[in-house]
């Protein structure tokens, strides 16, 4: 190619993007490919090598840039220009007859048409194109901000870099959607993950959820995923005027929608769809676990609007959970990160819903109890919300007298400890926190950003380092010597020196920071602040009474209960005395300057602020000297209303607690 001018290559290149784009609509959007794999990786190669000759032309929307950007350190949160919605949910064909006689009612029309789709079990996503070019894309999150995940979502073929061009493009086009991993995909990575001995993906939801939000785009481009459009937010330089236009749009750009979507005149068109695409379900290669009802009519959806965070024109008809019988062979207990203990039932292994279900989770012994449920047991069970398998009910009929009741054990079964069941909780727990069964998630938790902050330190090497029996408990961490590290698998020099350092970094903690690490039940950060503001002392804390305790803002009876039960165990006290005779350093950080009416105040957050983040408004207020509580009570003293106030604000106004809108908050703070 060096023969040609520069001018040419860059023609060449530009019809080879374009081919090649060409090619990947049909193969993967309209699965009506036209050239065959040779042809279309003879296309691919010689692009590759163009790129590679003049590096100068490469473009972040080249085919050849779905590999996999260079890793991010974090996620940034994108803010939806217009919220993404949640759908309320229908079980049965009356409460989609009364969802329609409703809308009915609000429009005042007699007959509304709707289009029907299937509902999709994956991740909600929405791409951000300017100008038929995608520079953005992020993950649903909290509706209103989502996970920056552009990197990722470029390594998803169905997902076009650039929209079809043989059509007018909007200047602006943000098209919401579905990422989701096939059944055989999930089952094929699920194999390659047992081979390597790494934790299994629960279901295909899980598995694509995983991997769009891995920080290394790369690993996310070795996974299949796939993309369907559904929706739109914000679009600017054309106009709509139905989702039956909406999905014929999207797929003439590019895009790829369901194509047995339907258009129903009635309700109860709408209700054979979702009969029909019922009965295809197990065929279909993905998961689906219902029928999304639209509003086709877009005027229609402005008449009747929208309720709390959920439209009045769509619905989501849930199809039903798939239940079968089995029989329970004994019941075990599992030990959660928090101490929690639930008991799962070990079944004789039968197939769900394409899945070999082999154990359920009982969730508590009052429910045992209140199900009635034993050991030996005939049951039926079902995948709650299509996922979790769980035991319905006892088949009490087929009790041969053999079956036996079950009790939760008084000691820990991983560690020994003793187990307690605090005041008005279900729960049973074990408090130890340097428990086995308990470890890993303890040691993430501590490492994590809000607590000790050890850099580098994660799932992968924390695993390592329990398997090489360097570590048992937390306090292990500040034994480690860079020797004993560089003897793990694939652990260079370089990573043991700087993990070796940001553990030394991390000898020097505040108090709150180490309340929040120990993992003490109910206590997050807000509530580690509280109680660090107010003890300023970890002596303090670990001495304190229930009377004390109950002094603090926030702290109610249950924390109360929780901070005594946690502190009052020997094994902790032991596991703190050590991290302090191995050189963890506890601070305490004052305020800068303690501002009259704001110092001492407690301030609660609901709704988003314009001008600054809430984590910038907290910063500020406890530079202060406030506290910072996390719900509204008696003793709250101010809460600072954002952009779309939940249900913190009618508690806040039931109370009477003084409510500041984000013109007052500023000039409270500032002046």
């Amino acid at each position: 190619m060096s023969s040609f001018s520069q001018k040419e290559v860059e023609r060449r290149i530009e019809r080879l993007r374009h081919e090649i784009g060409l090619h990947n609509y049909r193969y993967f959007v309209l699965n009506q490919p036209t050239i065959s794999d040779d042809i279309y990786d003879k296309l691919m190669h010689e692009l590759i090598e163009l790129e590679s000759q003049f590096p100068q032309l490469v473009s972040p929307v080249s085919p050849t840039q779905r590999k996999g950007a260079a890793p991010q350190k974090e996620f940034k949160l994108i803010k939806h220009s217009i919220p993404m919605l949640s759908l309320a949910n229908a079980f049965s064909d009356e409460e989609m007859r009364e969802f329609d006689a409703r809308l009915k009612k609000l429009s005042e029309l007699n007959q509304i048409t709707y289009v029907a789709e299937p509902k999709f079990d994956g991740l909600a996503i929405e791409l951000v194109y300017e100008k038929g070019q995608l520079v953005a894309g992020s993950t649903r999150g909290d509706g209103e901000f989502g996970e920056d995940v552009t990197p990722n979502l470029k390594t998803i073929q169905s997902i076009p870099l650039l929209l079809q061009s043989n059509l007018p493009v909007p200047e602006k086009l943000e098209v919401r959607g579905e990422v989701y991993m096939e059944i055989n995909e999930f089952k094929k990575l699920n194999r390659l993950r047992a081979s390597k001995e790494e934790p299994l993906f629960a279901n295909p939801r899980n598995a694509a959820a995983g991997s769009l939000r891995q920080l290394d785009p790369k690993i996310t481009a070795t996974r299949q995923l796939h993309f369907f459009a559904y929706d739109i937010g914000q679009i600017v330089g054309a106009s709509i005027t139905s989702q039956e236009e909406l999905l014929q749009a999207l797929s003439k750009r590019g895009l790829r929608v369901y194509p047995l979507y339907r258009k129903c005149k009635t309700i109860e068109a709408a209700l054979d769809y979702y009969r029909e695409l019922q009965a295809k379900r197990d065929h279909l290669p993905y998961e689906i676990d219902g029928v999304v009802i639209k509003v086709n009519d877009f005027e229609i959806r402005l008449m009747v609007g929208e309720v709390s965070r959920s439209p009045r024109w769509a619905i989501a008809y849930k199809f039903p959970p798939r239940q079968t019988t089995t029989r329970i062979r004994e019941i075990v207990i599992q030990v959660g990160r928090t101490g929690k203990l639930t008991p799962i039932a070990i079944l004789d292994p039968v197939k769900l819903s394409g899945v070999t279900i082999q154990h359920a989770t009982l969730h508590n012994q009052d429910e045992i109890n209140k199900k009635d449920i034993r050991v030996g047991d005939w049951v039926l069970i079902q995948r709650a919300g299509d996922v979790i398998p769980e035991v319905v009910q006892p088949i009490t009929e087929r009790r041969d007298g053999s079956e036996r009741l079950f009790a939760m054990p008084q000691q820990c079964p991983a560690c020994g400890d003793q187990v307690m069941r605090l005041p008005e909780e279900v729960d049973f727990r074990c408090q130890n926190i340097s428990c086995p069964a308990r470890l890993k998630e303890n040691i993430q938790h501590f490492a994590s950003k809000g607590a000790a902050d050890i850099d580098g330190l994660g799932e992968k090497w924390i695993v390592a380092l329990m398997k090489a029996g360097l570590v048992q408990n937390i306090a292990d961490l500040y034994r480690l010597r860079k020797e004993q590290l560089l003897n793990l698998e694939r652990m260079g020099e370089k990573s043991a020196q700087n993990l070796i350092e940001a553990i030394e970094k991390s000898k020097t903690i505040t108090l709150s920071r180490l309340l929040f690490g120990l993992g003490i039940r109910h206590v997050g950060t807000s509530l580690a602040d509280l109680l660090a503001t107010h003890f300023q002392d970890l002596n303090t804390v670990m001495q304190a009474q229930e009377v004390d305790l109950l002094a603090v803002p926030e702290v109610g009876p249950r924390v109360t209960e929780s901070i005594l039960n946690f502190f009052n165990d020997a094994k902790n006290r032991e596991l703190i005395s050590q991290m302090l005779s191995l050189g963890v350093n506890i601070t305490h950080q004052q305020p800068d300057t303690l501002k009259p009416g704001v110092a001492g105040k407690s301030f609660v957050f609901t709704g988003t602020l314009q001008s600054l983040s809430r984590t910038e408004a907290e910063t500020l207020l406890k530079s202060a000297g406030a506290r910072i509580g996390a719900s509204v009570s008696r003793k709250t003293d101010y809460l600072v209303a954002g952009a779309e106030a939940g249900s913190k604000l009618d508690k806040a106004k039931e109370f009477g607690i003084q409510i500041l809108f984000e013109e007052e908050f500023l000039k409270l703070i500032k002046h």
